[in-house]
């Protein structure tokens, strides 16, 4: 059984205008020009949770990001795809991580535990509750999805992307984006669900025929419902390229700045 998960919230120490309404920051921060008070205080905020974010998840070691609906049952085909590809991304040496939710991503961080990988979350606080899954050794809430996003790319060397809405396709064409312009480095992005995704698949094939996008870019985006396939690539486009390797030893960390170890980090990839 999965034991009680370490959520990490930002400390509440700042005052009540930074604490009130955390499940509607973005609502807040979204809705026009405020006072230029209420404004610092949302900066400040802001900051709070990368802050948080910074410390809790600096020691987790590269990553591969799971993308996926929170809506996904476990007798789903995909539910199951996902945990699998969860244990062979943990085998490769990379921790997994995701939104910290139910449905594909607890499938995800599930399979990582399971062959006794490093498994995080990125979770968000939403006007409902979105319960951090079971299988996380560190899970992260945040306020503003913005953050969430940002702090979902910035640990990782891969994404994959499995059927869901709108959140995932917004993740999915960040991480694209985000490449294409240089933002971040050529970091392999795998679809898998090929079947579900087949008409985007299509669109995106079309948005380079119509000159949208460059040809080059359908070079982005590996669809693939192996899982060995897709580890391929990504040791190919990852491991490989980037000059990762496994080493053992744990790097050091400071408690005294909300800094924590990840265990399992004398087998990772570095």
């Amino acid at each position: 059984m999965a034991t009680e998960i370490p959520i990490d919230e930002p400390p509440e120490s700042v005052g009540s205008a930074l604490t009130a309404s955390s499940e509607r920051a973005d609502e807040i921060f979204l809705d026009g020009p405020r006072s230029r008070l209420a404004e610092f205080l949302t900066l400040l905020r802001v900051m709070r949770d990368f802050l948080c974010g910074f410390r809790v998840l600096h020691f987790v070691g590269p990553c591969v990001t799971v993308f996926g609906s929170s809506r996904i049952k476990r007798d789903d085909p995909h539910y199951e795809l996902a945990r699998k590809m969860g244990a062979a991304i943990a085998r490769l040496g990379f921790t997994v991580m995701t939104g910290g939710g139910p449905g594909i991503m607890e499938a995800a961080n599930c399979g990582a535990k399971e062959v006794g990988g490093r498994s995080v979350g990125c979770n968000i606080e939403l006007p409902f509750e979105q319960p951090a899954n079971d299988y996380l050794d560190r899970c992260v809430r945040m306020h503003y999805f913005f953050v969430r996003k940002a702090l979902l790319v910035k640990y990782s060397y891969a994404f994959v992307v499995m059927p869901g809405g709108a959140g995932t396709l917004d993740e999915l064409f960040e991480a694209v984006t985000l490449i294409q312009t240089g933002k971040i480095k050529n970091f392999p992005i795998v679809i898998m669900g090929t079947d579900y995704w087949k008409e985007l698949l299509g669109f995106i094939d079309k948005m380079a025929q119509r000159g949208m996008i460059a040809l080059s870019d359908l070079s982005l985006i590996y669809a693939t419902d192996s899982v060995e396939e897709a580890i391929a690539h990504i040791r190919s486009k990852a491991i490989e390229p980037f000059g990762l390797k496994r080493v053992a030893r744990v790097r050091r960390h400071f408690p005294w700045l909300g800094e924590r170890g990840l265990s399992g980090d004398d087998d990772a990839v570095r």
